[in-house]
């Protein structure tokens, strides 16, 4: 006696048929895509912002490198050589944000009147900074020499817009009289006057 295949039964074969030829279809197709030679590479994710410890990005203000102006010869020393080796030294801490070593290289005088955050204020939020120290003027006076120098800081504030301060830097060592400490005999910066522009 012959049987026949009941309606579900069929439906059912029908089924897995379809099942088994989407299976093989995508088989072959994970392979063609395979082979394709333009296929895309991983993108590698935006690079991280700096580390920051509170508000100040991790190596703002840190200490390093230590801009401490190389001592000089003491024929160099009596010199604008001298004066500007110390010069560029405080230009260099304030444009890489070290300005604690900066403010260090000032006057007591400069240092009551502003206090390492007031110093440090004038430039924190400034981005880009440059400090022009062009060529200075060397007189003496009373036993000590004196380096007077044009300054422009410039820079831009969080807004992009561009904020100068100009003034004049003034350097001074005491000259090679009796009794003179080796600190004296070193030039130092005497007075900072800057001006701020917006």
């Amino acid at each position: 006696m012959k049987r026949i295949a009941s309606p579900l039964a069929f439906s059912f074969l029908l089924l897995a048929a379809c099942d088994a030829s989407t299976e093989d279809d995508s088989r072959v197709e994970a392979v063609d895509m395979g082979n394709l030679p333009d296929t895309p590479r991983p993108v590698s994710p935006p690079p991280s912002p700096p580390p920051r410890v509170g508000d100040t990005p991790v190596g703002v203000n840190d200490g390093y490198p230590d801009l401490t102006p190389t001592p000089s010869t003491p024929e160099a020393e009596r010199t604008e050589t001298g004066a500007r080796n110390v010069l560029l030294s405080f230009a260099r801490a304030i444009e890489l944000q070290e300005w604690d070593q900066a403010w260090a290289m000032m006057s007591e005088a400069d240092r009551r009147r502003w206090s390492k955050a007031q110093f440090a204020a004038l430039f924190s939020d400034l981005s880009d900074v440059t400090v022009a120290v062009p060529g200075g003027t060397m007189e003496g006076a009373a036993g000590s020499s004196y380096y007077t120098v044009p300054t422009e800081i410039t820079g831009a504030d969080p807004d992009g817009r561009p904020v100068a301060y100009t003034g004049e830097i003034v350097l001074r060592r005491v000259n090679d009289v009796p009794g003179a400490t080796a600190d004296q005999l070193r030039w130092h910066i005497e007075r900072v006057t800057l001006d701020w522009t917006h």
